[in-house]
């Protein structure tokens, strides 16, 4: 009786929800569900037991992820992402349709305590930064490019392979920062070194110091400034933005603002106005979202990103003008961030047996699902990347975005 009720709820719910596509549920009592209509690949998912379908009917934000990590939720037909993606995708076609009220009122509870969950002391940011990124170079070899770009890459044209659109990242981000000839750079997150090196190497900055709370990546960047014999030029160091002094000329922030934390929005920007000299300009990319403020997704939050949070503008902008700095540029990637987890995930999946000797089976899968899930979301929700160009004066930047272009394509001649 309690399987065919609980087959009963799922097949409401998936109706309402799954219009189109091709999707088929074994449920955990044996039933056959087909949702959608008919087109496109076959995607079938099985529930291995009553308790993976009740999770997934009732929490499918964080149960999701567990439940395929735990092996409960077993694709038979198609991918984990054709699977994420037939789902959001028909979200994403039928907005109007709400989810069910268990799923409702976890997400208000979420929504209510997210300042909590986003306590990013700095004690606890260098736990947060460690859970992610410290698990080891060899993983992260697996899938990233030759420079260790560990964040959204740049496709200017169809085709461009991931080193060529992480190099176009790069020289993006360094056309806006407007360097001028032996000025000073603070890096923010600076990953294992590759924008650092870049701005050292071509774009012409006398010095760069990059913080990181990563100890793989402070040692990782590190050997990379001394194998490129830039010890001179180049400084890493493991220090929270917060303990960071002395003046700069341009400040440049790429994937770090995510793990800030909403509460600390107004010191963030305005420890950087601090570090920033009259006529300094900074870049700040980040991941975002267009919609309205919601809460971080609980199984990133739990399992990925511990204490990550995707601002809206709506967020971020007061802050930006409450510390004194002007915005004076923003762009929004739409979809680049797609393509560059696209590339990440099958490079994953095609190495993954060395993934399986470095970690064990469960840890592939969770991977497996953070990939594939990151990459539908920027597909068919509202995430995106910003990036933001901030000033101190109004006159520092030009009037016109032709700079941009111009710049890139002098950075381009020096590459």
């Amino acid at each position: 009786m309690l399987g065919k009720f609980f087959d009963h709820l799922l097949k409401k719910g998936l109706s309402d929800l799954v219009r189109g596509g091709h999707l088929v549920v074994i449920t955990a009592s044996g039933a056959t569900l087909t949702f959608g209509d008919g087109s496109g690949a076959l995607s079938q998912v099985r529930f291995a037991d009553a308790m993976a379908q009740w999770g997934f009917m009732t929490d499918p934000e964080l149960r999701l992820g567990e439940l395929y990590t735990d092996a409960r939720l077993l694709v038979e037909a198609g991918t984990i992402y054709d699977f994420l993606a037939l789902v959001l995708g028909n979200v994403r076609a039928a907005p109007q349709t709400r989810p069910n009220l268990l799923v409702r009122t976890a997400n208000r509870l979420r929504f209510a305590t997210r300042r909590l969950r986003q306590r990013n002391t700095s004690r606890r940011a260098k736990s947060n930064v460690a859970h992610h990124y410290d698990l080891g170079d060899d993983l992260y070899r697996l899938f990233l490019d030759d420079d260790w770009q560990y964040s959204c890459a740049y496709f200017e044209t169809p085709g461009q392979s991931l080193e060529q659109a992480q190099l176009a990242k790069k020289r993006h981000i360094a056309a806006k920062l407007l360097l001028q000839p032996g000025q000073r750079v603070l890096d923010i997150g600076c990953g294992w070194g590759g924008l650092a090196l870049y701005l050292a190497q071509t774009a012409g900055a006398g010095s760069v110091l990059g913080i990181t709370l990563s100890q793989e990546q402070l040692a990782g960047a590190s050997r990379r400034a001394a194998e490129a014999a830039l010890q001179d030029k180049l400084e890493f160091s493991l220090t929270d933005y917060r303990d960071v002094r002395d003046s700069f000329d341009r400040i440049v922030s790429v994937g770090m603002f995510e793990h800030v934390g909403l509460a600390y929005y107004d010191s963030y920007f305005q420890h950087c106005r601090r570090l920033l000299r009259p006529d300094g300009v900074m870049l700040l990319h980040t991941i975002g979202c267009t919609g309205v403020p919601s809460h971080a997704n609980p199984w990133l939050d739990k399992y990925i990103f511990p204490g990550g949070y995707l601002p809206t503008l709506s967020e971020l902008t007061p802050a930006i003008e409450r510390s004194g700095l002007m915005v004076t540029d923003i762009e929004v990637l739409r979809l680049h961030y797609a393509e560059t987890l696209l590339h990440w995930r099958q490079r994953f999946m095609r190495r993954r047996d060395e993934a399986l000797r470095l970690y064990d089976e469960r840890f592939c899968r969770l991977w497996e699902f953070y990939l594939a899930f990151c990459e539908a979301a920027f597909r068919y929700e509202d995430v995106v990347v910003f990036q933001v160009q901030l000033a101190v004066k109004t006159e520092t930047v030009p009037l016109t975005r032709s700079y941009v272009e111009e710049r890139e394509a002098v950075l381009r001649s020096r590459e």
